[in-house]
């Protein structure tokens, strides 16, 4: 019977094997000779899942646009079988569950086509899941390998279908054409622009939190990241460049090594050119390579030459053709290597995984943070992201690293939200908390500094002992019931989550006012900015008292029922100084001279973060656009030069003379910069001008390591803010702002220098070169430049940079709504 059983078994698998095919014969064209829709690639996943009894596969989420996103494992039959011992073992050997196990299975994960454009790697991705359960039984085992075919399917799609729309048949291999110059935005970001590459750690987007789910079920201890780069430059993998971060261990550091010296001998077996350790770093950690990295995994990004540009075949400088097929086959080879020194070394890989989860000489044993409710409850919504544990302190003063003072302070500790190292993500705590990355080389890929407690404008005390975390956890109790007896309601100004609550207000048709300043009604005091829902100017909304509570209840806002309008101050509610709030029609460029990132950022913001309609326009179609149908206009960051000529530029000025208001983002800010009635000039460094009386002597192999004396990348800056001035309610008088250039501008004569840098220039976090850092002195950071009725809002640090920076948001928010709000609009 037994041997019975056994033949049957066997004559099933072969019958299952004959039916599986290769990604060319289901498909119907060669891998390489066509770009698949994603609708595809998941047919075929599905299809091989059917065939074979070594592949699972799941669907993980959706994308904005509705595409499946999705996973499959893979291993040996007897694994699979297994797969849920092996995955909670894995867990258990770093602490992440709780009993003890000794693992000797390797966990392999690959992610491809994080960025859309970058598309020859889902085509890999294809051919590397047939080639490991065909050619490379015997790899897997001792090694699961998970298989992300697509982790941006919207993107993708958008790459694909733009291309195979264009390209010539056969395709043109020539550069100018066509099928090898995207039209903005390209297919490299997801549906909101974003780049997802740059959003491990801070998981705005759908892909990321849903991914994140996954990973953290899985902990793997490799991670690859497939990418492609420029098409002059051949294939680029592990080890990485320098700067590493002080986390990573010297076994990461050594098996990268072992694992591109394993590529290099299928790669020197080829005759394919390749680079190693010169441009890809280590450092910032929201990338696919370091974010694994900082949970203990060997991260790695592999990078193949093409990129949107490169299309089915392209001719480069050097004058041979790039073929998508070259391309397909590069990271097949790669991504298999990848699995094979790894299940050579599954053993080391467990051993060394649970090493680094023992975080007992780190140096900041907590880290402690007080402040605004929502900021803190923003932060911990982070932290369950990434399933990092937390919790609240019941008392006692906390010494240690001050954030706001950057040297040695204390704080009381009641009530504060502790996180601390003793826990097995304890290194990614530290990653994200630190209060300045160690730097070991200042030429960097992204940005040098990401502290949270700065990104979150929280009071943060850095501990070296560990704090106790046994209090409770703050309650929101915003329960708010109608007072029909009263003059109206009145809510604070402090957070994102109170500019939500404005939104809906606005338009749910409440009438909703702010205060200019400090007020106290009934012997409650509110700060500049605080809302004021009176019921005389909401009289003909019959369910008034209802719809503002229950629109409060809905965003846990506590109202304060006014029984008066006559404050204990000077100012009522009919005070000049209490201003209607006016439905702001807002406006957004987009299109060729901005930044897709940055636009999809704004974009994201109001359309998700917000809730507030935008429009968004063309800068093609923007000469055309009666602006007077708008009240605000954003720019976002980009190159301006070509939409803003001599009579769009006047357009402009007009209609902001009759009272609109323009607010420029990050390097939007440049378009106006000596323009007359802008009130806009640049400050000139003393190191400018010396160089350019006396020209450029330094050596050419010097050029690149002297240049970072011009460079801010990413550095954090403490700025003074003026929190009279509207742009400014809810903030205090300090602020820290990531700057992510050298742009330097002079104080506004006429206008409003909200916030500014005072004399020197202090960074507390984040490399900044001499001369850039001197640059620095007496500069405007946000302003205001009033023009006729108008008004011309400067903010030169992006305050919505990559939508983590959640401490600017509200700047925004403040100029938008109340900056120049003398007249209400019906």
């Amino acid at each position: 019977m037994t041997r019975l059983l056994t033949l049957l078994l066997l004559f099933i698998s072969i019958s299952i094997s004959a039916q599986l095919q290769s990604p060319s014969d289901f498909l119907g064209y060669e891998i390489g000779t066509q770009f698949s829709r994603h609708a595809d690639v998941v047919r075929y996943f599905e299809h091989v899942t059917a065939n074979s009894t070594m592949v699972t596969y799941q669907t993980y989420g959706k994308t904005n646009e509705r595409r499946p996103l999705t996973y499959a494992v893979v291993s040996t039959e007897q694994n699979l079988a297994n797969i849920e011992t092996i995955r909670t073992d894995n867990l258990k050997n770093i602490g992440m569950l709780a009993g003890s196990a000794s693992p000797t299975t390797t966990i392999v994960w690959l992610s491809y086509n994080v960025h859309g454009n970058e598309a020859s790697s889902t085509e890999a991705a294809m051919q590397t899941l047939y080639t490991l359960i065909t050619e490379k039984k015997d790899w897997l085992q001792n090694t699961v390998v998970i298989i992300d075919p697509c982790v941006n399917p919207d993107g993708r799609d958008r790459y694909a279908n733009w291309y195979n729309q264009v390209k010539a048949t056969p395709y043109n291999t020539a550069q100018d054409a066509t099928e090898h110059n995207e039209p903005w935005p390209g297919g490299r970001p997801n549906h909101y622009l974003f780049d997802l590459n740059r959003d491990w750690a801070w998981a705005t987007q759908v892909e990321s939190r849903q991914r994140l789910k996954i990973y953290n079920q899985w902990m793997p201890h490799v991670h690859v990241d497939f990418h492609e780069q420029g098409i002059n430059e051949p294939y680029y993998f592990a080890p990485a460049a320098e700067p590493y971060h002080e986390v990573i261990s010297p076994w990461q550091r050594e098996f990268q090594t072992q694992i591109g010296k394993n590529h290099a001998r299928y790669f020197d077996k080829e005759g394919w050119l390749f680079f190693t350790r010169e441009r890809f770093d280590l450092l910032y950690p929201s990338y696919g390579d370091t974010y694994p990295t900082f949970m203990g995994a060997i991260g790695m990004t592999y990078e193949q030459a093409g990129h949107g540009m490169a299309g089915l075949g392209i001719e480069t400088d050097e004058g041979y053709v790039l073929t998508l097929v070259d391309r397909v086959a590069h990271h097949t080879t790669t991504g298999l290597s990848t699995v094979e020194i790894a299940s050579q070394n599954a053993a080391k890989l467990n051993t060394e995984f649970k090493k680094f989860f023992n975080n007992s000489d780190l140096r900041y044993k907590s880290y402690v943070l007080k402040g605004n409710p929502d900021k803190i409850q923003s932060l911990t919504d982070l932290l369950d992201q990434h399933e990092i544990q937390y919790g609240f302190a019941s008392g006692g003063t906390v010494s240690g690293f001050s954030y706001s003072k950057n040297e040695k302070g204390n704080m009381d500790a009641n009530g504060a939200l502790v996180v601390s190292t003793n826990q097995p993500k304890g290194k990614m705590v530290k990653v994200l908390f630190e209060p300045d990355a160690a730097l070991s080389d200042p030429l960097t890929y992204d940005i040098t500094a990401w502290s949270v407690p700065h990104a979150y404008g929280l009071e943060t005390i850095a501990s070296t002992t560990l704090v106790s975390a046994t209090g409770n956890a703050p309650t929101s109790n915003a329960l708010n019931t109608p007072a029909p007896s009263s003059a109206g309601y009145i809510a604070k100004w402090n957070s994102l989550q109170d500019a939500s609550f404005l939104s809906e207000l606005l338009q749910e048709g409440i009438r909703v006012r702010f205060t200019g300043k400090d007020v106290r009604f009934a012997g409650t005091a509110f700060d500049k900015g605080s809302l004021i829902i009176t019921r005389s100017d909401n009289r003909m909304h019959q369910d008034f008292d209802t719809k503002v509570t229950e629109i409060a209840n809905t965003h846990k806002r506590a109202l304060f029922a006014s029984p008066t309008s006559f404050g204990d101050t000077n100012t009522d509610f009919g005070s000049p100084d209490v201003k209607l709030v006016n439905k702001q029609r807002v406006a957004v460029l987009k299109g060729n001279g901005t930044s897709s990132l940055s636009y999809g950022t704004l974009w994201h913001f109001f359309e998700q973060q917000l809730k507030y309609p935008i429009t968004s326009i063309d800068t093609e179609d923007f000469p055309r656009i009666d602006l007077r149908k708008y009240d605000v206009l954003i720019l976002p960051e980009g190159w301006y030069g070509r939409v803003f000529n001599e009579g769009v530029m006047d357009d402009l000025k007009d209609w902001v003379r009759d009272g609109g208001k323009v607010i420029a983002m990050g390097r939007a800010v440049s378009v106006f910069e000596g323009k007359d009635g802008f009130d806009l000039k640049s400050n000139a460094s003393e190191a400018e001008k010396e160089d350019t009386v006396k020209g450029n002597l330094i050596p050419y192999d010097q050029r690149e390591r002297e240049s970072v004396k011009d460079f801010i990348t990413g550095s954090i800056y403490r700025i003074t803010v003026d929190g009279s001035h509207p742009m400014a309610y809810g903030y205090g008088d300090t602020y820290f702002s990531l700057k992510q250039g050298n742009e330097s501008y002079q104080f506004l004569e006429n206008g409003y220098n909200v916030g500014y840098i005072e004399g020197d220039a202090v960074s507390v976090s984040g490399f900044s070169g001499a001369d850039a850092k001197a640059g620095l002195k007496n500069s405007l950071v946000f302003g205001e430049a009033r023009m006729g009725q108008g008004s011309i809002i400067y903010l030169v640090d992006d305050v919505l940079f990559r939508s983590f920076w959640e401490n600017g948001k509200l700047f925004l928010v403040n100029a938008v709504f109340f900056v120049n709000n003398n007249a209400f609009s019906l």
